[in-house]
């Protein structure tokens, strides 16, 4: 396996992660007990659950599963649908696939950092930037600019992660058609998709509407099931597909058996699950809005439009690694630093901070926060 740079949010996490008092950059909802995952089970899968045998299952994946999976689009079948060991393992072997010496690939940015270091250890890439100044828009002209003769990819990611920002349809729908027109495949990251503030802007998944384009989906970020380490990629592209199952060959080889049929509860249940898990996105915006309005001189505060994190700007006198590393090692409070994403084929932001709003009971976090605003200075 290629080299490849530390990454920094996970090295972050394995730091900070359990042994912050507050956990408040989570980027997935609040979680599920297994006990009322099961309870929601048809009686199918209760079944297939309480007799589960635990052997090898199919590379592909569960067929059952990737029947569910397909059943959330409108043009995807089973058929066109491959499992992975969450998004990590999907985002590393789709661009692993479909990216050699020689290709060229375009990444907007800010993203998941293996989405840029994995393509930029496999070909040329470059980097096209939401636009804070334009509350974190996309240049469409921008991104056209960037294509190439040798363009093989380009990877997006809305509700994007750390911003919560989206695009608009007609954007969306641009992107596609001209991607299609040239050849190249979008690969679209939508993790987030589903907690979406206003439906009416939610985002169809991308492999509805191009036989080529990649929609990465995951049961951990809106389902609020990261320990299930579930994810998958929809594609109506056969030779794409083969070729995603070739190289899972050399890495997890199947699924994890449990985790497939509890993905299966999920994916059906996944109406009642986003429908918690937006009010609570909801309700927490209100609590969040309040914090921030009360600091408004130390913070610019700009809601996401779906998903579970945001990115608000600090306006203080100090940097923001300083001011994040101080707040978690004297309040317990975890915010990640916007150098956490600091990318390497645009600028970043060195000012912001991610915040999580998908997890339930903020208000003690929230507390230690404002205590230690007040009590020291900050400007």
């Amino acid at each position: 396996m290629t080299t490849l740079p530390a990454f920094k949010l996970e090295a972050f996490f394995s730091k900070w992660e359990f042994t912050a008092r507050y956990h408040l950059s989570a980027s997935d909802a609040q979680t599920t007990s297994m006990a009322d995952l099961v309870a929601m089970a048809d009686a199918d899968d209760r079944a297939a659950w309480e007799n589960l045998d635990l052997g090898y299952t199919q590379t592909f994946g569960d067929p059952l599963l990737r029947k569910a999976i397909a059943e959330t689009f409108e043009h995807v079948e089973a058929e066109d649908v491959i499992t992975f060991a969450g998004a990590q393992e999907g985002v590393l072997l789709g661009l692993q696939v479909l990216l050699g010496p020689g290709d060229h690939a375009v990444v907007v940015t800010p993203c998941y950092q293996s989405a840029e270091t994995i393509a930029l250890s496999l070909c040329e890439v470059t980097g096209v930037a939401l636009r804070p100044e334009r509350d974190w828009a996309l240049d469409l002209d921008e991104l056209t600019a960037a294509l190439r003769p040798e363009t093989r990819l380009v990877y997006i990611n809305f509700p994007n992660n750390p911003t919560g920002k989206l695009l608009s349809h007609n954007d969306f729908k641009a992107i596609v058609e001209l991607c299609d027109a040239r050849g190249i495949v979008l690969f679209s990251d939508e993790v987030h998709r589903g907690l979406e503030l206003d439906p009416a802007r939610t985002l169809a998944q991308a492999a509805d509407l191009s036989q080529r384009a990649m929609s990465l989906g995951v049961t951990s970020k809106a389902l609020g099931l990261p320990g299930l380490r579930v994810g998958w990629i929809a594609c109506r592209d056969k030779e794409i597909l083969a070729r995603l199952e070739l190289a899972k060959h050399y890495t997890t080889i199947c699924t994890s058996a449990p985790s497939e049929v509890l993905a299966r509860i999920a994916i059906k249940a996944r109406d009642r699950l986003l429908a918690r898990n937006r009010e609570l996105v909801t309700r927490n915006l209100q609590i969040f809005g309040d914090f921030f309005a009360e600091f408004a001189d130390l913070f610019e505060w700009s809601a996401p439009d779906g998903g579970c994190v945001a990115f608000p700007r600090y306006r203080g006198g100090e940097g923001i690694e300083q001011f994040c590393g101080r707040l978690v090692e004297e309040t317990g409070v975890l915010l990640v630093p916007s150098t956490i994403f600091a990318s390497e084929l645009t600028p970043t932001p060195a000012d912001r901070f991610r915040i999580g709003i998908g997890r339930s009971d903020p208000e003690p976090a929230l507390a230690a926060f404002s205590g230690w605003l007040r009590d020291h200075p900050h400007a």
